[in-house]
């Protein structure tokens, strides 16, 4: 299947099926918050590297956590009881973000949040449909992530930690407040061991695509939110 060139109507994808076998579905465009708003609702994200054309992805399977699912292992609960880290909402997005794109990973040559992608989501955190989880400690930022959320689905984009399970402690407690606010699922869009630890799993795309149908009849929570 070619994969499919974007014109200037932000609200034009093609369907995700079209995806190739890697999960690419389109190529151009640009990040304008209703292209990226109108993506991600019809279960496409934008991802791309430094010098190449803006990448978008619909991946089959798909890794989702449902939040009644989550598993927390023994040395994080007891992290979680000792309050370790004060977990914070939407205190320091444009923190967040800039961390996640500047610290190093395993395995990873550089980033794919490049400035262009960093403007794009605090614009987004600016229409409250972007947010951050912070966890911080003697008032500094020590992890955390940041995502986008429309109705009762949140689609998490990256985390970062300078301390230890400092994005963890941030993760957990999110997705635990996710539950109590009644969201469906969070997108964690393709398996890493990591969150496969915390009980997210493989659903095969046309899965997703319905159960994001379902969650879109949800109000978004739209606004800054808070810790309270």
């Amino acid at each position: 299947m070619p994969i499919y060139l974007l014109g200037d109507d932000p609200k034009l994808f093609p369907p995700p099926e079209w995806a190739d076998r890697s999960g690419l579905l389109a190529v151009g465009g640009d990040l304008s918050p209703e292209r990226l708003l109108t993506a991600y609702s019809r279960g496409i994200f934008p991802w791309f590297n430094e010098g190449q054309p803006l990448l978008w992805h619909s991946p089959d399977p798909r890794f989702v956590l449902e939040p009644d699912k989550l598993h927390v292992g023994r040395s994080l609960r007891k992290m979680l009881k000792a309050g370790t880290y004060d977990i914070r909402w939407d205190t320091a997005f444009e923190d967040v973000i800039s961390a996640c794109a500047d610290t190093p990973r395993p395995g990873q040559d550089g980033t794919w949040i490049t400035d262009e992608m960093l403007e794009a989501y605090v614009t987004l955190h600016e229409l409250g449909f972007a947010h951050s989880v912070e966890a911080w400690a003697e008032g500094e930022l020590k992890g955390g992530f940041y995502g986008v959320s429309l109705g009762a689905a949140f689609f998490g984009e990256s985390m970062f930690a300078h301390a230890p399970d400092a994005s963890k402690v941030a993760f957990a407690t999110a997705v635990e407040r996710f539950r109590e606010w009644g969201f469906h699922f969070i997108d964690c869009q393709v398996e890493t061991e990591h969150l496969a630890r915390f009980g997210a799993e493989p659903w095969p795309r046309s899965r997703f695509l319905q159960a994001l149908e379902r969650a879109l009849r949800e109000p978004t929570r739209r606004g800054r939110w808070t810790a309270g």
